[in-house]
């Protein structure tokens, strides 16, 4: 039979105890491991460990990499992109580094290079930096981990090194050409102890001396009485120093020759001891200078010149600076005429269409009037008022454009909007065309106007149908997006969460010229008459005024894709009440007051008249100052409907806030046709106001001033 394992015996606490003890060994003898790596990495000079993580592009820093950088260490630990830490990095030292980096993931080779960081504040600092590429199980890389040391001490010894070297070099240098080149004019053996001189007589003719005398040994107040004086305490001074400290010695002046001038001349030696240490021998060579003494004046001359430019350089910068900007002004203010050049002409080639239109349909309605036929009035009125709507479109895109157009912002569903908004935008592009809708879930709402939202959806709509004249597909899409202070800042709009809306399409695209240009208003790449041009205009002004922003991309053959963000709205929506109007309201019997002002005796005129229509007293003033006079009267008045814009020294709502103080119950309709958000309070109106953007239906504002006067309960 085979044998059965015997079972092995149940531990004992004599047993357990010494498995304790050995972890507690173990244990002590990691912290002390721990501890010498500690100390090997501080005497190395390894200043931090740095993690990049390849899947997240962010770099990840310990406590001392840091402070290496300057760095907040919770920032360093959560993990910065590469470009943060790259605006550290002296510029001249980036390309290198950034070609290190490239090669290491290129080639799989270790990282290794040395560049400097310029902190705010501190000197340069020299930056050694060693990594690796991980990979993972499959050979992919997913790291790429290292160290970083401090190495500025290391550099300033080896610069002060090779310095020294540098200047040893010249030295000999400098004497073995002059040798070459026969500059040198003399030698001396100075005896330190006697003081005498024995020289040649090329040193003897250098100071203007016998030089039967260099032979025999002359002292050292002999040489030094042929040097200028002005260069005579300088020699001493500096040839009591060479005996003091020993070593080598060398040292410029003037001396006078036979010939009674003075030359320069460069004297090298050096200082030789006794066994006792004591300066015993100053032998040394003596180097014409005189030829470089003058090339050296001519660079002080030179040198000189600079610095008298350089004083005079701040305010020669200045003036060409002003010149500059004066320059730029100049090209800044041609560029905006031409852009008021291309607006007013698109403004006049639509609305002089419109107005031949409507002229036209007036004057063959009076010429019909005249002769007594009426059979035709009723289409000429149709086809004024079609020239009327269209005035007002296209003068509602223009506000849109400028931001200046009055919106009616309330929190909105955009998922919503679009879901009620799909079958229109079906049937508008046409069934050559499929329209997907991609609605993402729990999406956050939107404070904005609703109708104004719908129209801007309905235009991307339109142009994704005319980027695709043999059909394709048009994706609309929502979604939340937080956008951090870098995308934000690449956007122009205020970091934080925003809603997105963006219409998809499969067409044509645009070459990048065009896509420069496609928010400009009036541009279009469409024929003559089958384009206004401000129909991506519009939609980029009403994405600014809403707080949000629009970006386009595209490219040829691959389509266009427009998205629009819109802040986010914490709040509920509510729905939305539709009302028709479709006629007149009914007079009424209760007398009732309404007081209108308004700078254009037209729309005075106009509105008295529907004033009347409904049963109603009209009053009238054509500035704010009349106005105001009229409501803190005792005369009874049950609304104001009063222009934004108005002479007199207030607006509208100024004229309409001081009367609410002797009359704190006045309704008020604002009526306005340059859109001001500011004149009416920025879209937040008190109880009791409303606002129409003329031009208006006349039975929509015989409604509204009915519901103003009269509320229903």
């Amino acid at each position: 039979m085979p044998s059965r394992p015997i079972p092995a015996a149940p531990p004992t606490v004599a047993s357990l105890q010494a498995d304790i003890e050995r972890l507690h060994r173990e244990q002590a003898r990691l912290c002390a491991v721990n501890e010498r790596l500690e100390l090997a990495l501080s005497a190395s000079g390894v200043v931090g460990l740095w993690d990049w993580m390849l899947d997240s592009n962010l770099l990840h820093g310990d406590v001392n990499f840091a402070r290496l950088y300057g760095l907040d260490p919770e920032k360093t630990a959560a993990g910065l992109t590469m470009e943060d830490y790259q605006a550290f990095v002296v510029v001249d030292d980036l390309p290198r580094l950034r070609e290190d980096i490239r090669d290491t993931f290129m080639r799989g080779t270790d990282f290794l290079v040395e560049y400097r960081l310029a902190i705010p504040g501190e000197p340069l600092r020299w930056v050694e930096c060693k990594g690796k590429l991980i990979d993972d199980a499959h050979g992919r890389p997913v790291r790429f981990s290292g160290t970083a040391v401090d190495i500025t001490t290391r550099k300033q010894a080896d610069n002060a090194t090779r310095l020294h070297a540098i200047a040893a070099r010249a030295n000999a240098e400098r004497v073995q050409l002059a040798l070459a080149a026969g500059a040198i004019v003399g030698t001396w053996v100075w005896d330190i102890k006697t003081n005498q001189f024995t020289v040649d007589a090329g040193f003897a003719n250098a100071f203007g001396l016998d030089p039967a005398l260099g032979h025999q040994g002359i002292s050292l107040e002999q040489v030094i009485g042929t040097v200028h004086p002005d260069d005579k305490a300088g020699l001493i001074e500096a040839v009591t120093q060479a005996v003091k400290e020993g070593g080598a010695y060398m040292h410029q002046y003037r001396v006078r020759r036979h010939d009674r001038a003075y030359y320069w001349v460069e004297a090298n030696g050096r200082v030789e001891l006794d066994d006792d240490g004591n300066p015993d021998r100053f032998p040394g060579v003596l180097i014409d200078i005189t030829a470089r003494r003058g090339v050296e004046a001519e660079r002080d001359r030179v040198t000189a010149q600079l610095r008298d430019l350089n004083a005079t350089l701040e305010q020669r910068v200045e003036e060409r600076t002003a010149k500059l900007v004066e320059t730029q002004e100049a090209l800044r203010q041609s560029q905006k005429m031409e852009a008021v050049g291309q607006l007013t002409g698109g403004l006049a080639h639509d609305f002089n269409n419109l107005l031949a239109g409507i002229s036209g349909a007036l004057q063959l309605m009076q010429l019909r009037a005249l002769n007594g036929q009426f059979k035709d009035v009723e289409r000429y009125i149709l086809t004024a008022q079609s020239g009327v709507k269209r005035a007002a479109a296209l003068t509602h895109r223009l506000l849109a454009f400028s931001r200046r157009q009055t919106l009616d912002p309330r929190p909105a569903d955009v998922n919503r909007l679009v879901a009620d908004m799909l079958e229109l935008v079906q049937r508008t592009v046409g069934p050559g065309i499929a329209v997907n809708v991609i609605s993402a879930p729990d999406l956050w709402h939107t404070l904005v106007d609703p109708s104004q939202l719908e129209n801007a959806l309905l235009n991307l709509c339109i142009n994704a149908r005319d980027a695709m004249p043999d059909g394709g597909h048009i994706t609309i899409e929502t979604g939340n997006r937080w956008l951090d202070e870098h995308t934000a800042h690449l956007h122009d709009i205020p970091s934080g969460p925003y809603l997105s809306l963006s219409v998809s399409d499969s067409g044509v695209g645009m070459a990048p010229d065009i896509l420069d240009k496609a928010f400009e208003p009036f541009f279009t790449t469409k024929p003559v008459g089958e384009g206004t041009g401000l129909g991506l205009s519009m939609v980029y002004g009403f994405a600014r005024q809403s707080g949000g922003q629009a970006r386009i991309d595209s490219a040829p053959g691959v389509g266009t894709t427009v998205c629009l963000y819109l802040p986010r709205h914490v709040g509920d929506v509510q729905a939305e009440q539709e009302s028709a109007v479709t006629a007149l309201p009914a007079a009424v019997e209760k007398p009732r007051s309404v007081l209108i002002v308004d700078d254009e005796p037209m729309i005075r005129m106009l509105v008295m008249e529907t004033i009347g229509d409904l049963g109603y007293t009209a009053l009238e003033a054509g500035d704010s100052a009349t106005g105001l006079k009229i409501l803190q009267s005792d005369v009874p008045i049950d609304l104001l409907v009063s222009d934004v814009g108005l002479p007199g020294g207030l607006n509208g709502r100024q004229m309409a806030d001081a009367g609410r103080q002797v009359r704190p119950e006045l309704k008020v309709l604002f009526i306005t046709g340059y859109a001001e958000n500011a004149a009416v309070g920025n879209g937040h109106l008190m109880p009791g106001m409303q606002v129409m953007t003329k031009p208006f239906d006349m039975q929509a504002l015989a409604s509204r001033i009915r519901a103003l006067v009269e509320p229903q309960d």
